[in-house]
């Protein structure tokens, strides 16, 4: 029989940054260590496209990847991942993962979706059937994933929303959350270790509703939170605005998880304003199309400026992956149609916002963060 532990997962805070919100720390879970702030790259149906395992734990050095409540459930379903023991078993790895609520997703099928206080009614992208998810559905659905770091069940609305189309979604994400709250409660993880729930903080661009909806998150006593419902086409400065607004309204000792950001600006500015965890499909897609991040600035690698260019793809010198591909020849194989570009330029965009956590952790520790923050900012918006 389980037997719940008093606590299922715990964050240690290590340092903190005199100038700026910013901390560093370490989440404890039952498959292992996550140094905070982290990126956790996307893999939306149990892969992170072009990427294996073995690189994303040697070059791109993930603690944790993110999975889609709402992909995972259409395929391979719920069934075939409790048969196989769960996402880690069955996709073979065997540390953290996060999945998101299904939210956003019900967010982005606004023409083939209806809300209630239910739940939700959503057409497949994939054939058109027809589904249902509740709040102790998506705790169900979740259970059987297995995930490390669960979501409740919420709506994200539109950045451009109303504010009375905002606070009428506010209410129906905060009675999902009392619902999810207390289905998690009432049932028991599947596979042996403990699942943390994370509310998730709407109100869209409107600062009493976000001051709303952290109040009432936080009184529920969560394991860490989410704020939810930015980067939807907001400006960035918006955004910026409602993290203000948010974090310290949240518990100090619990992680903060901005949800779908974003930029690697948009990444150091969040932590600055006390932000934890980020995912965004950003580095892998962008990376598919040819688009890499460096320390120096954005690179269009199809650009024929590089296409005799032989030195690293980072013009800093860092071989964020074991081998240093030059821009000469990773441009050929975009040219060239050769999937393999597309790969290393995943790679090495994942690797980069890895390398950019970590040495925000190292700046944080070392009372730099600041001064650091605010130098690598002007170098990221940069184009090569």
């Amino acid at each position: 029989m389980f037997v719940k532990s008093e606590k299922s997962m715990i964050f240690d805070i290590l340092s903190a940054d005199s100038a700026s919100a910013a901390r560093c720390g370490v989440l404890h879970t039952a498959h292992g260590r996550v140094h905070t702030p982290i990126f956790m790259p996307v893999g939306t149906a149990g892969s992170v496209k072009g990427v294996f395992h073995r690189d994303l734990k040697n070059d791109v050095k993930a603690e944790i990847i993110l999975g889609n409540t709402y992909h995972l459930y259409l395929r391979p379903g719920a069934g075939l991942l409790q048969q196989a023991g769960g996402l880690h078993k069955f996709i073979a790895w065997d540390r953290p993962i996060l999945t998101d609520s299904g939210g956003y997703q019900i967010f982005s099928l606004a023409a083939n979706r209806k809300l209630s206080a239910a739940g939700c009614t959503f057409r497949s992208h994939i054939d058109g059937s027809k589904h249902t998810f509740t709040p102790e559905s998506v705790i169900d659905l979740q259970r059987s994933i297995g995930a490390d770091i669960i979501m409740a069940l919420d709506e994200c609305p539109p950045g451009t929303a109303t504010r009375d189309y905002a606070g009428k979604s506010l209410a129906l994400t905060k009675q999902w959350l009392e619902r999810c709250m207390a289905h998690m409660q009432a049932t028991e993880p599947l596979y042996g270790y403990e699942q943390a729930l994370f509310p998730i903080v709407q109100g869209c661009v409107y600062p009493d509703l976000r001051r709303d909806a952290a109040g009432h998150a936080a009184a529920l006593h969560a394991d860490g939170y989410a704020i939810g419902g930015l980067s939807v086409g907001e400006p960035a400065g918006v955004m910026y605005e409602m993290i203000e607004t948010v974090a310290p309204l949240l518990p100090y000792d619990k992680p903060r998880y901005l949800m779908g950001v974003g930029t690697p600006v948009n990444i150091l500015e969040s932590i600055a304003r006390g932000i934890d965890m980020f995912d965004c499909v950003m580095p892998s897609r962008n990376g598919r199309t040819g688009m890499l991040f460096t320390s120096e600035g954005v690179i269009n690698i199809k650009n024929k400026k590089w296409a005799d260019d032989l030195s690293p793809v980072d013009p800093d010198g860092h071989a964020f992956v074991d081998t240093a591909y030059s821009k000469a020849y990773l441009r050929h194989l975009f040219v060239a149609g050769e999937m393999l570009g597309a790969q290393i330029a995943s790679l090495h965009n994942l690797a980069f916002y890895l390398w950019l956590v970590r040495t925000a952790r190292e700046q944080i520790a070392a009372g730099t963060f600041t001064p650091w923050k605010n130098n690598m900012v002007q170098q990221l918006t940069r184009r090569l």
